[in-house]
């Protein structure tokens, strides 16, 4: 698709957290249509646009949902937060972005994300399940404390409801133990470490990675290990901190190891 460039009316700002909060937006339908795991731009000056993942997959309805993580310390995130409590309509810039879901392909989904990557896997999510509600879904989701997984029942209600669905909770911090019928598998440390110990084979999978560079690539090179295929890894990161090879061979992994 084409970016287009358009006014939408905000309709919602809810805080799910101190630290993040959601934000609905109606717009013409036409005009906000996207595929699923694409981003928005958001005008905050003349020059300056602010992207972030659509967390919602397109329905035709209009809607566009947003997850900003709000940082008090930095301007630009102050501003946005500002603009947000007062602005009835804001400019956005959209679709932009290639880390999209195919929609050729039936391969299980390993989605992985980092505090608000959710956003991003949450609409890829919505739209393979809605295409193939028997599809195979492993979603992970890293955060430092438990709370901080700001939508966590939404996972959890995919795992209860749908058995092809597993949901992994990855925090810095101990998590608190999990209820019975929570559907919650719970790791505690760094979300590459988790994924080294948990995985074994994910040469059949699709694998959608939302995160900061330094996440990605370690992810990568974890998954690398596991028989990942590299023309079926997807991030935006390798499109503005791109690393060649995306995925390194099992030779590098070994020399990056020694050296």
């Amino acid at each position: 698709m084409t970016p287009r460039t358009l006014t939408c009316l905000v309709t919602e700002v809810e805080d799910l957290t101190p630290d993040v909060f959601r934000v609905q937006l109606e717009g013409r339908p036409e005009a906000v249509a996207h595929e699923p795991g694409q981003y928005l731009e958001l005008k905050l000056e003349e020059d300056l646009w602010v992207p972030f993942s659509v967390a919602n997959a397109y329905s035709g309805d209009g809607v566009i949902e947003l997850h900003i993580q709000h940082w008090p310390e930095r301007e630009n995130s102050a501003r946005l937060r500002e603009l947000m409590q007062v602005a009835e309509r804001l400019t956005l810039r959209l679709p932009g972005g290639d880390c999209l879901l195919d929609p050729d392909s039936s391969r299980p989904l390993l989605l992985i994300a980092a505090g608000t990557g959710f956003a991003q896997m949450k609409a890829i999510v919505e739209a393979a399940l809605h295409d193939d509600p028997t599809r195979e879904i492993e979603l992970w989701w890293a955060a430092r404390e438990r709370r901080d997984l700001y939508l966590e029942r939404l996972p959890r209600a995919w795992a209860e409801e749908h058995a092809n669905v597993r949901f992994h909770a990855v925090t810095e911090v101990a998590p608190e133990q999990a209820v019975a019928g929570e559907q919650v598998i719970a790791h505690r440390g760094r979300i590459d470490q988790a994924l080294a110990t948990t995985l074994e084979d994910v040469s059949g999978h699709d694998v959608y990675i939302s995160g900061s560079p330094g996440m990605v690539y370690a992810c990568v090179d974890v998954l690398a290990s596991l028989g990942l295929v590299a023309s079926r890894v997807f991030s935006d990161v390798f499109a503005y901190a791109p690393r060649n090879p995306i995925v390194p061979t099992a030779g590098s992994l070994v020399r990056e190891e020694r050296s």
